[in-house]
């Protein structure tokens, strides 16, 4: 598994979704997701430390694990199915027995910020969705697979980066680590 943190959360300005955009810790590899807008703002609201006047619903689930005596350990997005991200979140109750709970990646990160653990990704969704930045051009390097030619970048290819084309673009190394929402 490798350790994320949340490096930012975008918008695109051509349909105006959300992205978190997580990135590996000791490398500048960068990995999208695609996340709903309330939970874009769970996830803005505790990394600005806005103050809320009541509970938003992750701030709830987190009372409920700390109530029946669980501890979130950490958090993993652990698959990658047709475009599609997939999440478990660890639990640790009675000090030693594990649990796993499936849930969304937006969820989890939610939860996450909220109690202040580890987030991971498994190197093979790592090594399937991750994107790393060419530091000169701040663009883009495109994956190299065992076989492929760089610079024959398939049709197939091309189709299944195109739902993170308009956020790579915008992306610029000198924005790494500073926080958008």
């Amino acid at each position: 598994m490798i350790e994320v943190t949340i490096d930012s959360i975008r918008v695109s300005m051509m349909n105006y979704q959300r992205v978190v955009i997580l990135k590996e810790k000791g490398s500048e590899r960068l990995l999208p997701i695609w996340i709903g807008p309330a939970e874009a703002d769970a996830i803005a609201v505790k990394l600005q430390d806005i103050a809320v006047p009541r509970p938003l619903t992750h701030d709830l689930l987190a009372s409920i694990i700390d109530t029946l005596s669980a501890k979130l350990a950490f958090i993993v997005v652990n698959e990658l199915q047709n475009d599609t991200f997939f999440a478990k979140l660890i639990l640790r109750v009675n000090g030693d027995k594990e649990m796993v709970v499936d849930c969304r990646p937006s969820d989890a990160i939610a939860l996450a910020v909220r109690t202040r653990v580890p987030i991971f990704v498994e190197e093979e969704v790592m090594n399937k969705a991750g994107i790393s930045m060419d530091k000169e051009t701040g663009k883009p390097i495109l994956p190299v697979r065992e076989g492929d030619n760089q610079s024959e970048i398939g049709e197939a290819e091309l189709k299944r980066l195109s739902a993170f084309k308009d956020v790579i673009q915008e992306l610029n190394l000198e924005d790494l680590g500073k926080e958008k929402s």
